[in-house]
């Protein structure tokens, strides 16, 4: 009895020492808060090109109205912790309760945005956007968070989140926040209710698509769809 239990214990270490000799090192991710931080400098970079080509002029001169002012600040607030919150979120044992700290900047961005309803009040002989300047905002909305979303995609794949749906639309928000702050250096005109609802439609469109296509790209790695 001790012979066979001695040789079943052989063949069972043999077996481990098989199966660990066939394993390759797994190189641990970066922190959450430094995934976000590459992540948000490669939107600077961004920032920067667009700032250097269109000048900082009109930036300067519209920071200076203070909802305009908060609204940047939101929106980048936003595009931080929604970064930070879904890098969390993708690490298998993360609470999703990191999904609730982007609210707070978001609402500081919604409440400041809003402003643009009272503009007549708050600026008033405010510029007043036409349809070829609308589409051109939104045109700009969807064509920068298309790079970012790619970007922030793939970095969240190497994770293997168990709730890529929530982890993708919180990539999208912040794709969405940083693509809206990248707008304001070159933004055409003061904010107004028609531009806010734009606006508004572009970000809804990029979280949409973010959490369906960028969800089921996640997901595959992780055995979900």
């Amino acid at each position: 009895m001790p012979e066979r239990v001695g040789c079943s214990l052989s063949r069972h270490e043999q077996l481990v020492e098989d199966l660990a000799g066939d394993l390759e090192p797994v190189r641990p991710l970066p922190a959450p808060g430094l995934r976000a931080a590459l992540w948000l400098g490669s939107a600077l970079l961004i920032g920067l090109g667009l700032a250097a080509w269109f000048g900082t002029g009109g930036f300067m001169l519209r920071m200076r109205v203070p909802d305009l002012a908060l609204a940047a600040v939101g929106a980048l607030l936003t595009a931080a912790a929604a970064a930070f919150a879904a890098f969390a979120t993708s690490v298998p044992g993360r609470s999703a309760g990191w999904a609730f700290l982007p609210v707070p900047p978001l609402a500081l961005w919604i409440g400041a945005s809003g402003l643009g309803c009272l503009r007549e009040w708050v600026a008033p002989g405010s510029d007043i956007p036409g349809a070829h300047t609308v589409t051109g905002c939104f045109s700009f909305l969807i064509c920068v968070s298309v790079p970012l979303s790619a970007l922030i995609v793939v970095m969240l794949r190497r994770a293997c989140p168990l709730r890529p749906n929530l982890t993708a639309a919180l990539g999208g928000l912040a794709v969405a926040a940083a693509a809206a702050a990248l707008l304001m250096p070159v933004h055409p005109h003061d904010a107004t209710a028609t531009d806010l609802l734009i606006h508004a439609a572009a970000v809804a469109i990029v979280i949409a698509l973010n959490g369906l296509a960028g969800g089921r790209l996640i997901g595959r790695d992780a055995g979900t769809g």
